[in-house]
């Protein structure tokens, strides 16, 4: 079977010679990755190359710095209502009681309260019930092969580009290859520490994973096992509510915090406002309907 599997590894190696992928193979290459495998994994049919990835970041941030607008002030962060949907709520409280004896321990070790990470839970997975609908290694590698900006030039919608903007967006574009070779450096010791194929791990838009959507290079800080069998799987519960945990505990919460410092707190989660006034209001909820019950 190891011979087998060794020739496969050779004709791989032969059939992806001149492929688009090399400079990103070679890269991984030079930083410890075994080639042949790296070239290996490349090869694979399930992995097309999507410049789309990058381009519609690139024209978000070209259209941002292009705008001709006048500057209004930010529109005041606020509650989205639709996470306190009786509904939802609901089914929050009823994973706070599944998971309560976790809860309990969680607290003790972290100082993080169990509706605190309910709520984060709701907002980011709908309680693990979506963790996404794209292909954490095809964006991450699509993006971080397209550091190079020739390869999306023809995708940039503006065309009233002066010489220093372009100058400018090349070397946005390289930032945001280079941090997403990171993350994917990240996500294929996180699959291959799990015995994962990291080409079949589900992700966000932006290869954010797991049941509490951690980009890759947060496993390595702030995951944690909490089921205690030797591997950080962020699509196991209690790995995942460990990790949440530790990364908020990480940030600075306490239970003592005013309302605006635990704002703060939750806000290094998301970098929205919005999404932590709405993640202390969902948590509130949460508390109130276990004193309610007595649950």
């Amino acid at each position: 079977m190891a011979a087998v599997f060794l020739f496969v590894l050779a004709l791989a190696g032969a059939a992806f010679a001149g492929s688009l992928w090399d400079p990103l193979v070679d890269r991984l290459a030079a930083d410890g990755f075994d080639r042949r495998k790296t070239a290996y994994l490349f090869s694979s049919p399930d992995l097309e190359f999507s410049p789309e990835i990058m381009a519609r970041k690139m024209n978000v941030l070209l259209n941002t710095r292009l705008s001709t607008r006048e500057p209004g002030p930010p529109p005041e962060p606020e509650v989205m209502d639709r996470y306190l949907n009786p509904l939802l709520i609901a089914g929050a409280y009823a994973f706070y009681r599944e998971h309560r004896a976790d809860f309990v321990v969680i607290h003790e070790e972290y100082g993080v309260p169990g509706e605190v990470l309910t709520a984060l839970m709701l907002l980011e997975t709908r309680l693990g019930m979506t963790t996404g609908d794209y292909n954490a290694f095809t964006i991450l590698a699509s993006m971080a092969l397209a550091r190079d900006f020739s390869l999306i030039e023809d995708r940039i919608e503006r065309t009233d580009i002066k010489a220093e903007t372009r100058a400018w967006l090349v070397r946005r574009t390289e930032e945001k290859g280079d941090w997403a070779y990171e993350e994917l450096k990240a996500l294929i010791r996180y699959a291959r520490g799990n015995n994962q194929d990291p080409l079949s791990i589900p992700s966000s838009v932006y290869g954010a994973i797991g049941l509490c959507q951690f980009m890759p290079t947060s496993v390595g800080h702030y995951g944690r096992d909490g089921s205690g069998d030797g591997r950080i799987d962020l699509f196991e519960t209690r790995d995942a509510l460990h990790s949440m945990a530790n990364y908020v505990a990480s940030h600075g919460w306490k239970d003592s915090l005013t309302w605006e410092q635990k704002l703060r707190v939750i806000y290094r989660y998301n970098h929205s406002e919005s999404y932590a006034m709405t993640v202390l209001a969902v948590a509130e909820k949460i508390a109130k309907t276990r004193e309610l019950f007595g649950g």
